[in-house]
């Protein structure tokens, strides 16, 4: 057992979100899933950048995302990603350091380039991701901190990042490593499409009993589980797992741990300006209050007041005072 001097150390894709509003037509007519998220290579990132209107460029990264809400609210962080030694990799190093949360992976050199998400946000303020992976697909076993990863309360793995070959066997020694070091580890689906490729892995992983906290929406429940109703998804999910999260958009978010489940209603929000991040930062919420102690009806509630400041404005990093909306 090692001391844990660090909060969450989260591994997950290292990249920079390119966001821009856009009209349903302009969608619809470039073939994209509204909603979802599609990987995309070199081209069709030049393609579609080409299509956006006037962007905002914004360090992102589905668990780099959790770190900052994270470490907003005063938790302790250190993220392991990988970028490339690029312009848009030296942003990234910066941003995320600039929030108070430790960066130690090495930038690699030559191509491909720093991964970047294409963002169309749509008028109602539903995202549609278009993600060039670029260097974050290359994390090595070897960049891994597992003095960091041993320091840790709980390791925060990304979905998005288990279809990559090389950063999935990084994920898998760290997953030794945190269990090793008596940390709990906690996982996010990320997206239908990771589970239709990775599922038996994941089943796998929950069979085995390497995940202590995973956290799901209700179409990612349904993936994998098979189970097309919400309750049944629950019930046969929630014995397999320690803590089982999901959340269910405005209709709040539940929890089932210890044969109990636990819900909270969404926070009321005036107007949703951009989706993108809401289950990034409910995370951050939700695993504040567990490193904290605190019960699981406060967790959720935690992880819907932050996910309801970052559907406010563009973007997935916090602009309100965190601490100060969450009372902590």
């Amino acid at each position: 057992m090692s001391e844990t001097t660090l909060d969450v150390v989260a591994i997950g894709n290292a990249i920079v979100d390119v966001m821009a509003p856009c009209e349903d037509a302009l969608i619809e007519e470039l073939g994209l899933v509204r909603g979802g998220m599609t990987l995309i290579d070199t081209e069709g990132a030049t393609s579609l950048y080409a299509r956006m209107g006037q962007a905002t460029e914004i360090s992102g990264g589905s668990a780099a995302n959790t770190l900052a809400g994270l470490a907003a609210l005063g938790a302790d962080c250190g993220f392991i990603g990988q970028v490339a030694d690029d312009q848009l990799g030296e942003i990234f190093a910066h941003d995320i350091r600039s929030g108070g949360i430790a960066y130690t992976t090495e930038r690699r050199a030559g191509d491909p380039p720093t991964g970047r998400c294409l963002i169309f946000v749509s008028p109602d303020g539903q995202r549609t991701m278009n993600t060039f992976l670029g260097a974050s697909q290359y994390l090595p076993a070897e960049a891994l901190d597992l003095d960091m990863i041993a320091r840790a309360k709980v390791l925060y793995l990304e979905g998005y990042l288990w279809d990559p070959e090389e950063p999935r066997a990084a994920m898998r020694k760290a997953i030794d490593a945190a269990r090793g070091a008596g940390a709990k580890v906690a996982f996010t689906l990320s997206d239908a499409f990771v589970i239709s490729r990775h599922g038996d892995d994941f089943r796998a992983l929950i069979a085995d009993g390497l995940i202590d906290i995973l956290f799901a929406n209700e179409v990612e429940l349904a993936a994998l589980t098979g189970e097309d109703d919400f309750e049944a998804g629950i019930a046969a999910l929630a014995p397999k797992i320690g803590t089982l999260v999901v959340t269910r958009s405005e209709k709040g978010a539940v929890a089932a741990t210890g044969g109990e489940v636990t819900q909270v209603p969404a926070e009321p929000i005036a107007k949703v300006v951009d989706t993108t991040g809401a289950g990034d930062l409910f995370a951050a919420g939700f695993l504040y209050g567990h490193v904290r102690g605190m019960e699981v009806a406060k967790c959720l509630k935690l992880g819907a007041v932050c996910a309801a400041e970052i559907i406010s404005h563009m973007g997935a990093r916090p602009e309100a005072d965190l601490k100060a909306l969450a009372g902590v």
